[in-house]
């Protein structure tokens, strides 16, 4: 595997972690940049918690981190699964979750 995998897999990864975000009512995405600086650690879990503890430390007030990262996880697997998104024939689409997440209320 590559060690910076291509522009089109990290825009579906980013884009599979912003729909999990939304299916967990978290009113957060990430944007190209921030997954670019988070990307740099090669684990999905050191992702996570280095974003929780950097931009959602309050959550870690009230929930536990492994919690956290943990249902977010599971929530992109799930989308991982239903979409396809490794595999999606429709690779270059763009997926903005911010415009679904008005209102919600989350974690």
């Amino acid at each position: 595997m590559a060690l910076h995998p291509p522009a089109e897999h990290r825009e579906i990864e980013r884009s599979t972690f912003n729909a999990a975000f939304h299916d967990l009512g978290l009113r957060w995405q990430w944007c190209s940049d921030t997954y670019a600086s988070l990307a740099t650690q090669a684990c999905e879990r050191e992702r996570l918690m280095t974003y929780l503890q950097a931009e959602q430390a309050h959550l870690l007030r009230a929930y536990d981190a492994g919690f956290l990262t943990d249902a977010i996880l599971s929530a992109k697997q799930r989308r991982d699964r239903a979409l396809g998104a490794a595999s999606s024939p429709n690779a270059g689409t763009r997926l903005d979750w911010s415009d679904t997440c008005a209102g919600q209320v989350g974690f």
